[in-house]
C-alpha cells in the first residue's frame, strides 16, 4: 500500500518517524519530523504500521547529510540524518514524555539532557562477525565477487548474511585498521570464514575493546581448533599493532555467546584499566562495561547528584554490574551492597573494589526477583538510598513491589528505557514522588538515552 505527501508529525518507536493516516499510527523508517514524503507500508502490526520513504517531496529542516557509507543499510546509526542539536532534543522530549504519558508521573524539576560532545568515534567496544554469506547491495552480482566473505555486522533481520564494513564510525579509526587487517589477512591466507547455517570455517568473531588513554584489547574468537593457523594470525596481529591485549577463544557451540568460554592471553596483559570517576576499572574480553566512558562518568555524575550520599548512608545497588556504581557510592557512604545476576560479574566487581582499595562493599550474586527479599533486607539492614540500573525490560514486578514494602527514604533509577522505567514508576506512584529528571545521551546517531529521576517518599 502506497501513500503520498505524508507529513511526518513526531520521532516514533526504534528511531523512526511517526505518521498518522485515517488514524492510523504508522512508523516510517529514516525518516524526520517534518518530512513530507511518499511512503510504502512494509509490515503491519495489530496497533501499527511499518513504512519506508519512496520520494522525499520536503525535507525537515532537522536533516542533514549522513556520513557513514553504510547508512540505511547497516541496521545501526539511525539518527544520521537529523542534526545532532535536534537528536538530543528529541531524546529529551521522549524520555520525558514517557514518564508523563506512560507512567503518568508528575515530576518536580525536569533538568535538560546532558548532550555528548563526542557524537562520532565514543563506544570503547565493537564485536563483528565472520560470515562466508556476504550481503549483496543492490548494484552487486554474485557473479562478479571473487569470494563472498565478509566481516563486519549482521544485515538487519539475517542472522546468516554479514555487511562488510569498511568504515565504522562508533570506535576510534584504530579499530578500522585492526579490523580491516585482520580480514585482509585472513582472504590473502585463506582462512575459511564461518557458515552461519551449517556451523563450519574457522573465523567466528572479532571483539575490539580500548580505553581514554588509547590502549587496545583485540579479542579473535575461532569456531575450531586449528593451531598453526590461529597463532600464524596472532602473531601477526601483534606484530602490526602491538595491542595491549591480544586473546582468542575457541568457541565451537552453534551459537556466538562467549560468556561460558574460556579467553586465553596470546600476548600483552589479558585485561585493560579504564578509570571513571577518579576509579580504576579493569576490563576482561567478557567484562559487561558501560560503552561511552565519557558519557557514563556524567550519567554517574547525575545519579551521585540525585543520590547526595552521605558518610552515614547505606546505599543498595540492584542489578550492579561488575560494580562500578556501588563503588564510586562506596567512596560516600557507610557500605554499599551490589546485586546482580551474572556470577562473571560479581567476581569482578569485588576485583575492582579491591583494586581500589575499597574495603565498604558486598557484592552477592542472583536473580534479583528471588535475592532481593526480607532475609536480604534483614541481613543488610534499612537502606538510606536505593540505587537501581535495570536492563532495558526494567525491574521485575516483585522487586517494584519490595521497594514499595520497605520504603527507602530515596531512589534513584537510572534506565536505558525511560518507557519501562515509566512503568516501573506508575508502581511506586502511591509510595513516591519523583522530585528530579534527567537525560543523559549515551548513544550519539541512534534514538536511544538514559534516564535518571530520584524518587522520595511522599
Amino acid at each position: 500500500m502506497h501513500f503520498e505527501n505524508v507529513e511526518l508529525l513526531a520521532a516514533g518507536g526504534e528511531g523512526h518517524a511517526l505518521a498518522k493516516i485515517e488514524g492510523k499510527v504508522i512508523f516510517v523508517k529514516y525518516g524526520a519530523p517534518g518530512d513530507i514524503v511518499d511512503i510504502r507500508i512494509v509490515g503491519r502490526k495489530k496497533k501499527f504500521s511499518l513504512a519506508k520513504i519512496t520520494e522525499i517531496h520536503k525535507e525537515s529542516s532537522l536533516r542533514k547529510e549522513p556520513f557513514c557509507e553504510h547508512y540505511g543499510v547497516c541496521g545501526g546509526c539511525k539518527w544520521q540524518h537529523i542534526e545532532y542539536a535536534s537528536q538530543a532534543e528529541l531524546k529529551d522530549t521522549w524520555a520525558q514524555d514517557c514518564l508523563q504519558r506512560i507512567g503518568k508521573v508528575e515530576v518536580a524539576e525536569t533538568l535538560p539532557i546532558i548532550g555528548a560532545k563526542e557524537q562520532q568515534f565514543y563506544r570503547n567496544k565493537m564485536e563483528y562477525t565472520f560470515s562466508n554469506k556476504r550481503w549483496l547491495y543492490e548494484d552487486e552480482q554474485l557473479e562478479d565477487l571473487p569470494h563472498t566473505n565478509a566481516l563486519g555486522f549482521h544485515a538487519p533481520g539475517r542472522f546468516d548474511k554479514v555487511l562488510a564494513i569498511n568504515k565504522c564510525w562508533l570506535q576510534d579509526d584504530m579499530g578500522n585498521n585492526i579490523r580491516n587487517f585482520v580480514y585482509e589477512y585472513c582472504i590473502t591466507n585463506e582462512h575459511t570464514f564461518y557458515d552461519l547455517r551449517e556451523h563450519t570455517g574457522l573465523m567466528r568473531n572479532l571483539m575490539l575493546r580500548n580505553t581514554k588513554s588509547g590502549d587496545w584489547m583485540v579479542n579473535v574468537i575461532f569456531a575450531k581448533n586449528e593451531d598453526e593457523k590461529i597463532k600464524n594470525l596472532l602473531q601477526a596481529i601483534q606484530d602490526k599493532f602491538d595491542p595491549a591485549a591480544l586473546n582468542y577463544c575457541i568457541n565451537e557451540k552453534l551459537n556466538d555467546s562467549t560468556f561460558d568460554q574460556e579467553f586465553i592471553r596470546f600476548s600483552g596483559s589479558f585485561d585493560i584499566q579504564e578509570e571513571l570517576c577518579g576509579l580504576k576499572f579493569n576490563i576482561s574480553p567478557k567484562s559487561f562495561f558501560q560503552t561511552n566512558p565519557v558519557q557514563a562518568e556524567k550519567l554517574y555524575e547525575v545519579a551521585m547528584d540525585f543520590a547526595d550520599i552521605q558518610p552515614t548512608d547505606v546505599v543498595y545497588d540492584l542489578y550492579c554490574g561488575t560494580g562500578t556504581i556501588t563503588c564510586v557510592a562506596a567512596t560516600k557512604a557507610k557500605k554499599a551492597i551490589g546485586v546482580e545476576i551474572v556470577e562473571e560479574a560479581i567476581v569482578a566487581a569485588n576485583e575492582n573494589a579491591k583494586l581500589n582499595d575499597i574495603s565498604n562493599t558486598e557484592f552477592l550474586a542472583g536473580d534479583m526477583k528471588d535475592v532481593f527479599n526480607p532475609e536480604f533486607y534483614a541481613k543488610h539492614g534499612k537502606p538510606d538510598i536505593i540505587i537501581t540500573d535495570p536492563p532495558r525490560s526494567g525491574m521485575h514486578p516483585k522487586v517494584v513491589e519490595y521497594l514499595a514494602q520497605i520504603a527507602a527514604p530515596k531512589i534513584v533509577y537510572v534506565s536505558c528505557n525511560p518507557a519501562t522505567q515509566a512503568r516501573d514508576l506508575a508502581m511506586l506512584d502511591s509510595v513516591y514522588k519523583v522530585t528530579k529528571s534527567q537525560a543523559v545521551d549515551m548513544f550519539p546517531q541512534t534514538h536511544h538515552a538514559e534516564n535518571v529521576v530520584v524518587l522520595e517518599l511522599r
